[in-house]
């Protein structure tokens, strides 16, 4: 996970004060409670492990689907196939994180029967950030993976045309000490919600993120959201996006890449598609082993040699771990035009979200 720039224009704000006002502009778009808070703890989990591009950032962006653009609020998943450990769901044209959700809960309880189990999702929407489905599995001392598919933002390698996704996918396996390992990336060099909170605080992007729309590298976040998502490991990147995106649109006859949709009108609603798989361990070996192997295998990631300028090495998922931790403790810094954009939405919907509002951190 990279780190954001400066936090002068930040506020904190804890998870038990941001959570319910963002439930309660859900429920403001007509759904219903549970669905609305599942919704906004989907949010508050991205921003507490630090992930804001997929954290409230998205608040305006959602109310404008559930409300004008075509998802519906009051949309039910429902298995349309079951064949033993395949599933095929139909998201209902619910935001993704209802469909997902309900389809992670589906193959974990069928992988403790099966010892695998795999979901296809269909007619879905956006369903944010793929460590939440992941991480789920872990409860039950399962591997838990998920991915998605997403609009058309990198061309194929040496191109110049936005028509592969970036397509993430998301890893979670028990260990006996935490954290756990949870890899969470799509195949670009970053997601356009990074870029985006670069271009909120007017900072630089890394050079290896993204191209400008002729396919030159860019440090400017305003030249990337016009142009292209760099893939990493060049056409491997790419590879492996297509890969992710097939999984999780053609078995549910969801929308690959630019039948998805684009940047500029946005995607076309119910056509996402994800998928969602879990392995029981216990079925393949003794649980007990492979999570005290796991664990060795992160601690002697850990204490690898460091290169010249590294202070410490991070296991996957241990950094957003702590922040996590750091931010339940601290409150999550929020910059001003997420903030903002929380209590504008909340003032249309007839929601009060200044408590949003308090000190600078």
């Amino acid at each position: 996970m990279t780190a954001y720039p400066g936090t002068e224009n930040e506020r904190r704000v804890s998870c038990e004060v941001l959570q319910p006002v963002v439930s309660s502009l859900f429920e403001a778009c007509r759904m219903n409670a549970t669905d609305a808070r599942l919704l906004a703890a989907t949010l508050v989990a991205a921003d507490l492990r630090g992930v804001h591009s997929h954290g409230t950032m998205r608040v305006p962006d959602y109310v404008a689907k559930l409300t004008r653009h075509g998802v519906d609020p009051t949309g039910r998943p429902r298995v349309v196939t079951d064949s033993g450990g395949a599933l095929v769901i139909d998201g209902g044209n619910a935001m993704g994180q209802i469909a997902g959700t309900f389809a992670m809960d589906k193959v974990i309880e069928r992988a403790a029967e099966t010892g695998v189990a795999f979901a296809a999702v269909g007619h879905s929407n956006h369903c944010g950030a793929m460590a939440w489905y992941a991480m789920r599995a872990l409860e039950r001392d399962m591997i838990g993976i998920a991915a998605t598919n997403a609009l058309p933002t990198m061309a194929p390698w040496g191109g110049a045309e936005r028509v592969v996704g970036i397509n993430p996918l998301a890893v979670a396996m028990p260990t006996a000490v935490d954290p756990a390992f949870v890899l969470d990336t799509a195949f670009s060099g970053s997601a356009m919600g990074k870029i985006v909170v670069y271009h909120q605080k007017g900072e630089s992007i890394p050079e290896e993120w993204a191209f400008d729309a002729d396919g030159r590298p860019t440090t400017d976040p305003a030249a990337a959201i016009e142009g292209l998502l760099r893939p990493i490991g060049g056409f491997k990147g790419v590879g492996l996006a297509m890969a992710m995106g097939i999984l999780s649109t053609l078995l549910s006859g969801s929308a690959y890449g630019t039948r998805l949709g684009n940047l500029v009108d946005g995607p076309l609603p119910g056509r996402d598609g994800h998928f969602m798989m879990a392995l029981d361990v216990s079925a393949f070996t003794d649980i007990l082993e492979f999570k005290r192997q796991v664990h060795a295998i992160n601690t002697e990631l850990r204490a690898c040699r460091k290169a010249p300028n590294t202070t410490r090495i991070y296991s996957p998922g241990e950094l957003e771990h702590e922040t996590a931790e750091r931010y339940r403790a601290e409150g999550i810094p929020l910059n001003d035009e997420t903030l903002t954009g929380i209590v504008n939405e909340g003032r249309a919907l007839g929601v009060d979200a200044s408590a949003l509002l308090g000190s600078r951190s």
